[in-house]
């Protein structure tokens, strides 16, 4: 019976000790994991002591039933008290195991990995990305923190944080360029077997690809697909929208139209952050008139910025609506937007994103420049960098947020396009179904300055700061331009 009971407790402790073991595979608070293993010794002191304690007693009764054929009551009596010293001692090895068993979820508790995603949306566009984090942590029990870094301010910290072997997260999400770039220089792991490109739409993953080495993933995108109105704002002062195939003039007097009933007298709000939108409504100019061809050039580095067709539509469309019909560069989500929203402006052009950022996007309408035969989707990429301390985990994630279930939850809110083809039209809200539909028919461009980034993208936004500003300065402007043009 003794032995019996000591292979009975012993299989229970290392049963116990095992599932401690599992959890010091991953590294935690090891304050915390010397306090737990501290008090998970003295728990497992406390079975080693009871068990003694069950030996001694099961030694007695053996004595006392030896001697039962010569028994008396007394012995009778010593046998059942010996019985009942076993019976407490089973009861004080049963707590004890039980509290070793909490000391062993308490370390893997605090030794549960927390990975760090950094994205580049705040306030809104935030609030409607966490659930698609949560979600993932449902699914998988890892724990996720999510850090707001944009690309602009990524392109400065993670050159240096790379050549220190770190990065600020182990999911991060950048500009399509950089994560080919830093992924042929070793910096970005290769995804290539977690990446399926049938799953896909045509093309999305190019801009992270070196041969066949994918670098990065797509999560949703989002379309640039013109001058954004309220409804109830046209409704309220009689405008009425140009038609797809309207001349310049009959846009001109739509501008006038909009003027006239706009709070401030202007009728565009011109959003800027560190010289995007700006650079999105140039790319829109660019290729109602000069065609999709000329976006493909420019990005190619076969165009010329300082000569005919790029000068000529700087000079015959766009400049000339910079005085007068575009406001000078405002905040693009904290002043441009609510201003708009406010009546101040009648127009603003933006991004597909808007939709999820306004109070009520069914009052929303989309106006594309009359006669464009293309437009602009931009995907939203991500990466695991080398250095990320959990790596397993961090492709769980990269995995789950290429997926449909996750896109789905995402562009179920607005404002996203999915780049996951299974993702049905029929989540998508009603408003970014009317962008599908205005953008049917029209030929799919990448970014420019995101395409090309490095230097030509900052002196772009730069470039198109001053000449929102002071617009006698074309031909320096597109010179400046043309100098850092591939």
């Amino acid at each position: 019976m003794e032995s019996v009971i000591s292979v009975l407790v012993l299989i229970a402790i290392i049963t116990s000790a095992g599932s401690l073991w599992y959890g010091l595979t991953v590294s935690g608070d090891m304050g915390t994991l010397t306090d737990a293993m501290a008090d998970l010794a003295g728990d497992m002191g406390n079975v080693a002591d009871a068990v003694g304690d069950v030996a001694d007693s099961v030694g007695n009764v053996a004595t006392s039933v030896a001697s039962l054929a010569t028994a008396t009551a007394g012995d009778l009596a010593d046998i059942t008290a010996d019985l009942a010293d076993i019976t407490g001692d089973l009861a004080t090895v049963t707590t004890d195991l039980a509290d070793i068993a909490d000391r062993v979820r308490e370390v893997e508790g605090t030794l549960t990995p927390t990975i760090t995603v950094v994205g580049p949306w705040s306030g809104a566009e935030m609030d409607n990305f966490l659930p698609v984090l949560e979600r993932f942590e449902a699914l998988s029990g890892i724990n996720v923190k999510y850090r707001v870094l944009r690309a602009e301010d990524l392109i400065t910290l993670l050159p240096a944080q790379f050549a220190a072997g770190t990065a600020p997260g182990d999911v991060i999400f950048m500009w399509g360029w950089f994560i080919k770039q830093n992924g042929i220089a070793g910096h970005i792991m290769d995804v290539s077997d977690l990446v399926d490109e049938a799953d896909f739409l045509g093309g999305v993953y190019d801009q992270v690809k070196d041969g066949n080495t994918i670098y990065g993933g797509a999560y949703t995108g989002k379309v640039k697909p013109g001058f954004w109105y309220r409804k109830s704002f046209f409704s309220d002062n009689g405008i009425t929208p140009p038609a797809a195939n309207a001349t310049w003039a009959e846009f001109l007097a739509f501008l006038d139209d909009v003027a006239a009933a706009s709070g401030t007298g202007i009728p565009i709000a011109s959003g800027n952050g560190d010289g995007w939108p700006l650079s999105d409504i140039t790319e829109h100019f660019l290729i109602t008139y000069g065609g999709p061809q000329l976006q493909k050039d420019l990005i190619a580095g076969t165009a010329d910025w300082t000569t005919d067709p790029v000068r000529g539509i700087f000079e015959d469309n766009l400049v000339p609506l910079l005085a007068g019909n575009f406001s000078d560069p405002l905040a693009w989500d904290t002043v441009a937007l609510p201003r708009w929203w406010a009546g101040d402006y009648g127009l603003y052009f933006m991004g597909s994103w808007i939709t999820g950022m306004v109070d009520d996007p069914t009052d929303l309408g989309v106006i594309p420049l009359p006669n464009s035969a293309g437009f602009v989707f931009a995907a939203d990429y991500f990466f695991i960098p080398e250095y990320t301390n959990y790596p397993e985990e961090a492709k769980e994630l990269f995995k789950f947020l290429a997926s449909a279930e996750a896109q789905r939850l995402q562009v179920q809110v607005g404002g996203h396009i999915a780049t996951n083809v299974d993702v049905d039209l029929v989540w998508y809200p009603a408003v970014d179904q009317m962008v599908a539909n205005v953008t049917v028919g029209k030929e799919t461009l990448l970014d420019l300055d995101d395409t090309i980034g490095g230097a030509f993208q900052s002196t772009f936004w730069d470039q198109l700061k001053l000449l929102w500003v002071t617009p006698g300065e074309l031909d320096n402007v597109l010179a400046a331009i043309q100098a850092e043009a591939p």
